[in-house]
């Protein structure tokens, strides 16, 4: 399949998942239940929701706008990942949504970019950041990545994440991502695709300002494990909430998005489905694993109408955005 076809389901499969999960984001499971019965397609955020008030069905959130801001950053810089410019264009996103005053940021990346702007060293401002934020924008670093190169992989990693998420933790979950990403835009095999993630995974924990936390790794494996010995799909997302967890934690968030993309066998669509109805950050969670499995299954895999949704909606021109990166993959 054509590597821009790969590249734009990459896009398209994280603006999917983020706006999929849009209107139960950060609420418990049990509420999700309770208030939606099960989500079904796109909606539009809840009256009484924290972030999602007044956002339209098919709307995306922070989760696609930065990892379009984080395209840009890149394109700018002609294939080259900077963490300046990477900063940069996140707090020129920032400031155009007025996100230092609102709930739009996550922790890290709300502490890190605020310093930034006030002047702290870029070098000193991530160096504790170990949320999601890196992993969920991280998706155009596995676009211009090959997974024959890994190390090259999570070089670039670690610059995307050197302003806000500059710990082992973080990086290892990003280099995950990406290196997924990576391998689903060349592989017919989701094993090989788990299988780099987790050797990527590897590779990043040596990068960055150490610090504690469970392993990424043994909770993937145990995320992957649980999708195998569920008996069906809604019991595995019910251990995988419990067990694993599906907080903004980068050591819940990155081992059961990628136990979704098991789950879901691949399908963007079904993906996004299990993340919304997951609860917790499942906007991120959805963004992450629809941007693998858009990676494999090309755009083709998103059908007509849920694309069209989010190109209405939100203006945004992800298939040129997608066609650049493409062009700078080595």
């Amino acid at each position: 399949m054509d590597l821009r076809k790969r590249a734009y389901g990459v896009l398209m499969g994280v603006a999917l998942g983020d706006a999929m999960g849009m209107p139960s984001e950060l609420w418990p499971r049990d509420k999700v239940k309770e208030y939606f019965g099960e989500i079904t397609g796109f909606l539009p955020g809840p009256e009484e929701h924290f972030v999602a008030a007044g956002l339209k069905a098919g709307e995306v959130t922070d989760d696609t706008n930065q990892t379009v801001k984080v395209a840009e950053a890149i394109i700018e810089q002609n294939g080259r990942v900077d963490p300046r410019t990477v900063a940069s264009k996140l707090i020129e996103w920032v400031k155009e949504n007025d996100a230092f005053s609102n709930n739009m940021l996550g922790p890290s990346s709300l502490r890190a970019l605020k310093a930034i702007d006030e002047g702290i060293p870029i070098e000193e401002a991530g160096r504790l950041g170990d949320t999601n934020g890196a992993s969920m924008r991280i998706a155009p670093v596995g676009i211009i990545s090959s997974p024959a190169h890994l190390d090259r992989l999570v070089d670039n990693v670690e610059q995307a994440c050197l302003p806000t998420h500059h710990t082992n933790i973080a990086i290892a979950g990003a280099a995950g991502v990406a290196s997924a990403i990576a391998t689903a835009m060349e592989s017919d095999s989701l094993d090989e695709i788990f299988s780099n993630a987790v050797k990527a995974m590897l590779m990043g924990y040596r990068r960055g300002n150490r610090t504690f936390g469970a392993s990424v790794v043994k909770r993937t494996y145990w995320a992957l494990r649980i999708v195998e010995e569920c008996a069906g799909d809604e019991e595995a997302l019910e251990d995988l909430y419990d067990y694993i967890g599906a907080g903004v934690a980068t050591t819940e968030s990155i081992p059961t998005a990628l136990a979704i993309v098991k789950l879901a066998d691949g399908d963007p669509v079904k993906a996004a489905l299990y993340a919304a109805n997951l609860g917790g950050d499942c906007d991120t969670i959805g963004a992450i694993a629809c941007g693998i499995c858009g990676g494999f299954t090309g755009i083709d895999g998103i059908p007509a109408h849920y694309r069209n949704r989010i190109l209405e909606v939100n203006r945004l021109d992800l298939e040129a955005l997608s066609y650049k990166l493409a062009a700078f993959r080595e």
